[in-house]
């Protein structure tokens, strides 16, 4: 028996917290064009250009970080203010999702969705990127970085320091020279 497209695309979007890409159909040897198909049949729900995702399964917390980093042709780490929020190394609450892509990635900033992220051109080493509930997401000392770079204030960033040292998050050499690039930004 033949399996179906939309039997395909479910194992990728049950890593994916139920969503799906273009990307991924294409790599899947799947027409593009059977994802709209999909969708205007009420198989799938059109989210943003070129992200679906499947209705039955259930909508998370995590569900947005998920879209974000698909969202940038599924280029997208998670990284700054919403790293620590995720790894819950502070009290920041970041307004909008913090999301790295490549400096030299292709990137459409007037695509459907763009209000909602803070979007940090930058290229990322391999050993500064991790995964989180199946999302790419930097590292704590990376995101500690980040923050100290962008201006987050102090008390959040030595709340973030303490708390990833406490859990064995950085090292003590991270913790140093986070420390050491607090006090030069101050």
């Amino acid at each position: 028996m033949a399996t179906s497209f939309r039997s395909v695309l479910w194992e990728v979007a049950l890593d994916q917290q139920g969503f799906v890409t273009s990307q991924d159909a294409r790599r899947l040897g799947i027409p593009v064009i059977e994802l709209g198909k999909l969708a205007s049949r009420g198989k799938l729900e059109h989210v943003s250009y070129g992200i679906y995702r499947f209705p039955e399964l259930p909508v998370t917390p995590l569900s947005s970080y998920m879209e974000a980093t698909l969202w940038p042709g599924g280029r997208g780490v998670l990284s700054h203010d919403t790293a620590l929020e995720l790894y819950e190394l502070c009290d920041i609450n970041p307004t909008r999702i913090h999301i790295c892509i490549s400096k030299t990635g292709r990137y459409t900033p007037r695509r459907t969705g763009a209000h909602r992220y803070d979007i940090h051109r930058m290229d990322l080493a391999p050993q500064e990127i991790t995964h989180f509930e199946e999302m790419p997401i930097v590292r704590p000392a990376t995101a500690v970085r980040q923050c100290i770079e962008s201006g987050v204030q102090g008390h959040l960033i030595a709340q973030a320091i303490d708390k990833a040292r406490a859990v064995g998050s950085i090292t003590a050499a991270d913790e140093h020279t986070l420390i050491s690039l607090m006090d030069v930004r101050e």
